[in-house]
């Protein structure tokens, strides 16, 4: 599907629903395999969705969960969570040149690790993150900027094969 908010009001099987569904940027592969695989999902005020990710804003909860899990058909990958930020609404993808080159991915990375322009941040102490490593951007809306999305990043550190 060419529209890229297709899945912001609408379930899995594509009928209307205001929360939408958990839904993965339309350029990346599907299989988690990309540089860097971008979810989104509504911040929604009853805490379903993505709204949990605001808890990350929180040092003391950063600091005691560390890792998200993503099941697929044939594994489970264990990210470590590295990073929580808020970052303007701009695409990512687009702004980093979909990752073409490692320069630019580097430069991603690095703000990742330093987001300096952020209002708020948190970064795990000593994570390693490098152009080799795939990581995944969990993406929602802020409530009181509604220009801002608060991301929660993780590095893959574990890929069990479960078939």
């Amino acid at each position: 599907d060419t529209d890229l908010s297709y899945y912001l009001h609408r379930d899995y099987t594509g009928n209307y629903l205001y929360a939408g569904s958990i839904y993965m940027e339309s350029c990346n592969s599907g299989d988690f395999n990309d540089k860097d695989t971008i979810l989104y999902g509504h911040n929604m005020m009853n805490g379903t969705m993505f709204a949990d990710l605001h808890k990350f804003e929180d040092k003391s909860f950063f600091k005691k969960h560390k890792y998200f899990y993503i099941y697929t058909p044939n594994s489970i990958r264990k990210y470590l969570i590295y990073s929580a930020y808020e970052y303007d609404d701009r695409h990512i993808n687009n702004s980093f040149k979909h990752f073409d080159d490692d320069k630019m991915f580097k430069e991603y990375i690095d703000y990742s690790l330093n987001p300096k322009f952020a209002i708020v941040s948190n970064v795990r102490k000593n994570a390693k993150v490098t152009i080799d490593d795939k990581l995944v951007t969990l993406s929602t809306c802020t409530n009181n900027r509604p220009e801002n999305r608060f991301l929660v990043q993780g590095v893959l550190i574990e890929n069990e094969k479960t078939k």
